[in-house]
C-alpha cells in the first residue's frame, strides 16, 4: 500500500485511516483485536483515537479505545509497525477538557498510559479551544515534541480562520505547527470543508484526514429506508438528515459507478474522497474483519474523472 506524506511532517501514512472510535463501545475487545490483526495485515497501519471515545456510552468514562490498542499493540510486540493518531481537547469531565498548556501535559500522559507507549505519532487538538490562546496550546506541544513524547501534532474541527491563524502564530514563532486537519468531509458532507477550509489546506500543505467518511455508514448503502435505520446504534441517531431526495439521489450515483466499477459502494465513497487533491487519508472504520476488505478496496479503486464528476454532481 502507497503511502502518502502527511503534511510537511515528514511522516508518510497509508492512503487510508482507520477509526477507532468503536472499540469498547459496538466492538468488544476480542473483536477489536481481531479487526486490529485484519487491518494491520492490509498494510494499514496508520490508526486514529481519541482520549475521548467512548465516554458518550453509559458506564463509561473515556479512554475505552485508548486502552484497547494499548493492550493490542503491547500483546503483539508491533508498536513500530504503527502510525498512532489520538486526540486531545474533549470534555472528559471533571474540568478537564479544551487546550490550555497545563492540562494537555496531563492529557498526553494519561493516553500514553492508556497506549502503553512512549509516543504518539500524531497529536490532534480534537476542538478548537477559543479561551486559550493559540500560543499557549502550540508551545505547549513544543514542549511535548523536545521531549520526545509527541511526533508531530494536527487540528480537528477547526474553522479556517483559526486555522490560518495557528498556522501564522507557529511560523512567527518558531513553534510546531498543524501538519495535519480532521474535518468532516463525505459524499454527503461537503459544505463546511469545500471552499475556504480546503484552500487554507491546500495553500498551506496541510494534510487532510476526514472523518465520518461514509457519513456514519449511510454511503454504504446499507441505509435505504426508516426500515433500516435499526441496524446500528449509529442508525437512529446520525442517518435519518441523510434520508431526503438528495441523500437517495448521493445512492443512485454510488449505484451506478458500482455497476461500471463492481466495487461496493462504500469503496465508491472511499475512492471519491481518495481522488480530491487535497485529501491525505479517509478515515474509515469497520464493526467485522470482512468490512476491511471493502476499505482495502477503496485504495486499489481509480475512479474516472467521469466518474468523480457524475458523483459531484448527484452530491451538490
Amino acid at each position: 500500500m502507497k503511502h502518502r506524506p502527511l503534511g510537511r511532517s515528514g511522516l508518510t501514512v497509508p492512503p487510508l485511516c482507520f477509526g477507532c472510535n468503536v472499540f469498547g463501545w459496538t466492538v468488544d475487545e476480542a473483536a477489536s483485536f481481531r479487526l486490529l490483526d485484519k487491518v494491520l495485515e492490509t498494510g494499514i497501519s496508520f490508526l486514529d483515537t481519541a482520549d475521548v471515545y467512548s465516554r458518550w456510552v453509559p458506564g463509561h468514562a473515556g479512554g475505552e479505545s485508548e486502552t484497547i490498542i494499548g493492550k493490542w499493540m503491547k500483546l503483539r510486540g508491533n508498536r513500530g509497525k504503527i502510525i498512532l493518531a489520538t486526540k486531545v481537547g474533549m470534555d472528559m469531565g471533571d474540568g478537564k477538557v479544551g487546550l490550555k498548556a497545563d492540562y494537555i501535559a496531563r492529557a498526553v500522559e494519561d493516553s500514553l498510559r492508556r497506549l502503553q507507549t512512549d509516543v504518539i505519532d500524531l497529536y490532534q487538538s480534537h476542538k478548537d479551544d477559543e479561551a486559550t490562546p493559540q500560543e499557549e496550546t502550540l508551545s505547549a506541544y513544543d514542549r511535548l515534541i523536545k521531549a520526545g513524547k509527541v511526533r508531530v501534532i494536527g487540528a480537528s474541527n477547526f474553522s479556517a480562520e483559526r486555522l490560518q491563524a495557528a498556522l501564522d502564530i507557529s511560523k512567527a514563532n518558531g513553534l510546531p505547527r498543524y501538519e495535519s486537519l480532521q474535518p468532516e468531509y463525505s459524499l454527503a458532507e461537503r459544505a463546511s470543508y469545500e471552499g475556504a477550509l480546503q484552500r487554507v489546506c491546500e495553500d498551506n500543505g496541510v494534510g487532510v484526514i476526514t472523518f465520518f467518511s461514509l457519513a456514519a455508514g449511510f454511503l454504504t448503502g446499507k441505509y435505504r429506508s426508516e426500515a433500516d435505520l435499526g441496524q446500528s446504534p449509529r442508525g437512529t441517531r446520525a442517518i435519518p438528515k441523510y434520508m431526503n431526495e438528495r441523500g437517495m439521489r448521493i445512492l443512485a450515483g454510488l449505484d451506478a459507478v458500482a455497476r461500471e466499477t463492481g466495487a461496493q459502494p462504500a469503496a465508491i465513497a472511499l475512492a471519491w474522497l481518495l481522488a480530491k487533491p487535497s485529501v491525505t487519508a479517509p478515515i474509515a472504520s469497520a464493526t467485522k474483519p470482512e468490512h476491511v476488505d471493502t476499505l482495502v478496496a477503496a485504495t486499489q479503486l481509480a475512479l474516472t474523472p467521469e466518474q468523480v464528476a457524475r458523483l459531484d454532481k448527484a452530491s451538490a
